[in-house]
């Protein structure tokens, strides 16, 4: 099995992961789910960590073929078309993040002209798809739950998988997301932990339980054995019940509301109006009433 090399970024302020991993042997790479920095109380923007990324890819003389998002985030912006403008790498998702624009179309009351056709991105996968990172085979898993829109890359002997799974001591991520589904999440995580005991799953998130340092891989047979939310091989009501009541007491979020504004358009702010200034807008009070 190929074996690229990964390079893991943490971001403290989102607890997000963002990766770059890379063929030895060619040395063509791809970036996953890099985050763009958000200050919500001053609204501004920034480019440390997609610079932190840029800066090793250019040091480590990796030539950068795909900028892979793996879904639209909930709690960071994608830095991925700013690192295109800098890269000149393409940029992917997965086909099904169609669904995931129009349903947020509707939420944010976007006009009707508003792209829900993928075209933010280069590349939209299909569930099997396949291609080429210098010699390492990328497959993508198509894992909804998390999302409609989720997938995983399985690049070699490595799987990103997003907010599918988390480290073995958090057990998995929340479904009740507007799309997200705790039946399809099982059914997701099932297909992931079908792959070979050997492979590293690289998550998307770590909260750093108990006052550990951040972590972001396990391998499949260390997620089957210690996951809390899977060892004992549970079967999907049974973690389902964990799952659906654990999330009901779960807020939304933070930059939720402002990421997904940004991320259904590929990570791209809106467009700036009259002024030259791009604005946000709030939903305010659909959460809330959809719950009462």
């Amino acid at each position: 099995m190929s074996t690229p090399i990964v390079k893991p970024f943490w971001d403290q302020a989102t607890g997000s992961w963002q990766y770059v991993f890379h063929d030895p042997a060619t040395m063509k790479g791809a970036i996953v789910d890099p985050v763009l920095d958000f200050d919500p109380l001053a609204g501004a923007t920034g480019t440390a960590n997609a610079e932190r990324l840029l800066d090793y890819v250019k040091h480590a003389g990796i030539e950068v073929v795909w900028i892979l998002d793996t879904h639209p985030h909930a709690d960071h912006f994608s830095a991925a078309p700013w690192l295109k403008e800098q890269l000149g790498a393409p940029t992917a998702i997965g086909e099904h993040v169609k669904g995931v624009q129009t349903l947020w179309q509707e939420i944010y009351n976007l006009p009707n002209d508003f792209a829900t056709d993928g075209t933010q991105w280069d590349r939209l996968f299909k569930d099997g798809e396949s291609f080429m990172v210098g010699e390492i085979p990328v497959k993508v898993m198509f894992s909804p739950g998390h999302t409609l829109a989720s997938i995983t890359y399985v690049a070699g002997d490595a799987a990103f998988v997003h907010d599918t799974l988390m480290m073995p001591d958090s057990g998995s991520s929340r479904a009740d997301f507007p799309g997200g589904s705790s039946k399809a999440l099982y059914e997701s995580i099932q297909a992931i932990l079908s792959l070979p005991d050997e492979t590293r799953v690289f998550v998307g998130h770590d909260y750093a339980p108990k006052g550990r340092e951040a972590a972001c891989e396990a391998t499949v047979a260390a997620h089957k054995a210690a996951n809390i939310h899977f060892r004992g091989a549970p079967s999907e009501a049974q973690y389902r019940e964990v799952r659906d009541a654990r999330d009901a007491t779960l807020p939304l979020p933070k930059l939720m509301l402002a990421a997904l504004q940004v991320n259904i358009r590929g990570g791209r702010l809106p467009e700036a109006e009259e002024n030259g200034r791009s604005y946000l807008k709030l939903p305010l009070n659909y959460f809330h009433s959809r719950s009462n």
